[in-house]
């Protein structure tokens, strides 16, 4: 493997880490924060049925999907902006497994 700058490699989990920090946060308010508020979610409604009600049986599994498909894309820039690409690492192994 390459070797990465001690700053670049800094910079480059810090960018991970708050990328994990908002998907966490996000995953968080909708399973939690829609179960605190019910209440108040309870006067809007969502094809036919009450927010709360539906973010509770539907909703929370269709949004944590859609957080894993967008993380998957962030993190494929991230790793190419800073010049961690799966590319790079397969064609310095040529495609060789270790096997224990």
């Amino acid at each position: 493997m390459k070797k990465v700058e001690k700053e670049v490699a800094d910079r480059y989990f810090r960018t991970r880490t708050t990328l994990i920090i908002i998907f966490l946060g996000i995953g968080f308010l909708v399973s939690f924060g829609v179960v605190a508020f019910a209440e108040f979610f309870s006067q809007f409604t969502f094809l036919g049925v009450e927010l709360h009600y539906y973010m509770g049986s539907q909703g929370a599994v269709v949004i944590f999907i859609l957080c894993l498909f967008f993380n998957a894309v962030l993190s494929d820039r991230i790793d190419r902006k800073f010049g961690i690409d799966d590319e790079a690492n397969t064609s310095i192994s040529n495609g060789k497994t270790i096997n224990h």
